[in-house]
């Protein structure tokens, strides 16, 4: 079955959150995504406030930049919430927007190997090891977290160019992709994640492709839809890219993510959705049911 799911966009401000994530848990929503954009909310602080405010819907965060963040302290973290929310909490990490990386002194001269590094590091604190490594970017000395998780934890990347795929592919457990990838796109993704995987050796292992999709509903959906693509692609967006309409619609453009190789998909709003809440539920009571 195709994972479905809904994004609380930080365009909301923080005290929004408890209302959506309640509904998610009310309605069966399977998953509901944080974004840690700057300079809006913290991925970790509405995580924790999520997870506690509700009992079975998964949270993603999706993406904690790693230019901002010291590894130790993101295992800590993700470690923290897996302990305390067994199963509920999905991290994923990413480059970060270049521009707002360097707005905060933290632009990184190679973000290649700034998150390789940051995945090889975090993903053995997560599995109970201590580390030492002194790699360009992440230095660490005899470094074990006290309460590592009891359970294996996957760690998702962002990408979208050729080589942050390959790495995902080698270094991650699963990838997510922006809402600004067709199914076509989704397919090449899968391809150059399989190419980093067999490189590694990790073809066997599991790995997880989330893809996000801008979706709209409502009698002005489409109006909507289409000023954020001509806002966030440009004055010729393509026309396969976010979807307007009812629930059977939406679940189509869902299928065709599903078909090209994408796990899970997560549901976008557009930035000016008038009800957040509202979206939740059209997302876990009609558009659910309809995707197989």
């Amino acid at each position: 079955m195709t994972g479905l799911g809904a994004v609380f966009r930080p365009q909301l401000p923080p005290e929004r959150l408890r209302a959506v994530a309640r509904t998610a848990d009310e309605t069966g929503l399977e998953e509901l995504w944080l974004w840690e954009d700057c300079f809006r909310e913290g991925g970790i602080s509405t995580a924790a406030a999520a997870l506690a405010w509700t009992e079975r819907v998964r949270i993603g965060v999706g993406l904690l930049p790693v230019p901002l963040r010291n590894v130790a302290i993101t295992a800590m973290e993700a470690a923290t919430l897996h302990r305390m929310f067994p199963g509920r909490a999905v991290i994923g990490v990413g480059h970060g927007v270049q521009a707002w990386m360097g707005q905060v002194g933290a632009r990184a001269e190679s973000p290649l190997t700034l998150l390789r590094e940051h995945l090889d590091a975090l993903r053995a604190l997560l599995r109970g090891e201590r580390l030492t490594t002194s790699g360009r970017y992440v230095r660490l000395d005899d470094v074990g977290l006290d309460w590592p998780p009891p359970a294996p934890v996957p760690v998702l990347a962002g990408a979208t160019g050729p080589r942050s795929l390959r790495l995902a592919g080698e270094a991650a457990d699963g990838i997510v992709l922006t809402a600004s990838t067709t199914a076509d796109g989704v397919r090449r993704a899968r391809a150059l994640v399989d190419e980093g995987r067999e490189a590694a050796g990790r073809s066997a292992d599991p790995h997880e492709v989330v893809v996000y999709l801008l979706a709209a509903t409502g009698p002005d959906a489409a109006a909507r839809l289409r000023a954020e693509l001509l806002k966030e692609e440009g004055p010729d967006p393509d026309p396969t890219l976010g979807v307007a309409g009812d629930a059977g619609t939406v679940a189509k453009a869902v299928e065709r993510l599903a078909d090209a190789g994408a796990d899970t998909v997560i549901l976008q709003p557009t930035g000016d959705e008038p009800d957040p809440e509202g979206f939740v539920r059209f997302v876990a009571e009609e558009v659910r049911p309809l995707v197989p």
